[in-house]
């Protein structure tokens, strides 16, 4: 059974860390959907738009997750971890118990354009160790057919293996190129939570006869079935298919914090002010 869109939510513009412009839509106009609790995509040429870029700030209880598709972002953490998020590339970072770190920009002008996506921690490794599986572009796969591009950021796409291993919630993570008058399908195991995100051009969802259109920066939701369609109607569109296990445990959440009760989260804040993490 195709899936049907059940809404279409336009993103906000907000700014976060150090007054960086971004369109925020998980986090912005629907609060959460589990086990997915933000959703921004940062895009511009104006260096004034992103050069204070996200100073020094902590995680606790979630993952991180920054795909760049334009610009250069260094990141650095507490622990003396560093590295580039280059053009193409994928950080996936599980926080854990604990992680303070910052993504600055690594560049004075030009485009800088990119997603971040926050993903929960079931309750049981909220406080794992952290780590980090840091993608160069040339190691994440294309899949290439009839026009249509997709890569395989995590989950599988026609039998091939994303690059991203190892995640409790057991994501799909694709970038979706369709040419004009292309069609695309996706099976997504029942239950699972799906959304999509267009950034290029304008994509229709769903069975042809109840199919619904998506405009720019605007985020589809799914309900349940066992696939999703996609459809090129009128130009050529690109698009951000995300899907995840839901983890249906209380959400907790102030700031830069997740966790499941509100002592919990205290217990979170008083480890951060005590150097602890």
């Amino acid at each position: 059974m195709s899936r049907i869109v059940s809404r279409v939510l336009k993103g906000i513009n907000t700014s976060d860390g150090g007054g960086v412009k971004l369109k925020r839509s998980i986090g912005g106009v629907v609060d959460n959907l589990d086990p997915f609790l933000l959703l921004d995509e940062f895009r511009s040429d104006k260096a004034d738009d992103y050069i204070a870029g996200f100073p020094d700030h902590p995680h606790r209880g979630f993952e991180t997750v920054t795909y760049m598709l334009a610009g250069n972002m260094e990141h650095r953490d507490h622990k003396g971890n560093k590295g580039n998020l280059v053009a193409g590339s994928v950080q996936w970072m599980t926080a854990g118990r604990g992680i303070i770190h910052s993504e600055m920009p690594k560049q004075e002008n030009g485009l800088m354009w990119g997603f971040q996506l926050w993903v929960n921690l079931p309750a049981k490794d909220k406080m794992c160790p952290p780590r980090y599986q840091d993608i160069p572009p040339q190691n994440i796969p294309e899949v290439t057919k009839d026009g249509i591009k997709v890569r395989v950021i995590a989950g599988n796409y026609d039998g091939v293996e994303g690059a991203v291993k190892g995640i409790a919630t057991n994501p799909t993570y694709l970038d979706v190129a369709l040419p004009k008058g292309a069609s695309f399908k996706q099976s997504i195991p029942e239950g699972h939570t799906v959304f999509a995100y267009v950034f290029q051009g304008e994509a229709s969802f769903g069975p042809k006869e109840k199919e619904q259109k998506v405009p720019l920066s605007h985020l589809a939701i799914f309900v349940d079935g066992e696939f999703v369609e996609a459809h090129a109607n009128d130009s050529d569109v690109r698009f951000l298919l995300v899907s995840g296990k839901p983890l249906n445990e209380p959400i907790a959440r102030r700031g830069p914090f997740v966790m499941n009760t509100k002592e919990e989260l205290y217990q979170a804040f008083m480890d951060f002010q005590t150097g602890k993490f």
